[in-house]
């Protein structure tokens, strides 16, 4: 069958290498913020804590119960995500969605890593679980600034 080889090329080793080895797995002891998001359509989840400094990440953790695509997603941005501001988290988030619902290219860098999900696109029903760990950064982010604002 064609759309089970199309299937098997989607979960490439690259993809199941990353999904195998996600950094950054657990919780922080005192995030600034924690946000958990949830896929309706596959039931993945993703929680993810930061503490936040001069604007930038300066810890992350993340908690990723997701198919290997969620997976590996979070394993690309747990990989590069501190140091990186909101706006980069924001664009890199823009960026994916894009490249999965409308062909766009791949994010910019240090998130360029996501190219590894560009077969997902003709999968739109996997699209929110890859999505996840990027929204769920992006949220985190806003509140930690929000609570350091208050």
């Amino acid at each position: 069958m064609s759309g089970d080889n199309d299937l098997i090329k989607l979960y490439s080793a690259r993809i199941l290498d990353l999904a195998a080895d996600i950094p950054h797995l657990g919780h922080l002891e005192t995030p600034d913020a924690r946000v958990k998001r949830r896929s309706p359509l596959c039931g993945s989840t993703v929680t993810v804590d930061v503490q936040v400094r001069d604007g930038k990440i300066a810890d992350f953790a993340q908690d990723v119960k997701a198919c290997a695509l969620g997976q590996a997603a979070a394993a690309v941005v747990g990989d590069v995500a501190i140091g990186c501001t909101r706006e980069q988290i924001e664009t890199a988030r823009d960026q994916l969605k894009a490249m999965l619902k409308s062909g766009g290219p791949v994010p910019d860098a240090p998130f360029d890593g996501l190219d590894v999900l560009t077969p997902a696109r003709d999968y739109k029903n996997r699209h929110a679980s890859i999505l996840l760990t990027l929204e769920a950064t992006a949220e985190a982010m806003e509140q930690a600034e929000q609570s350091d604002c208050a």
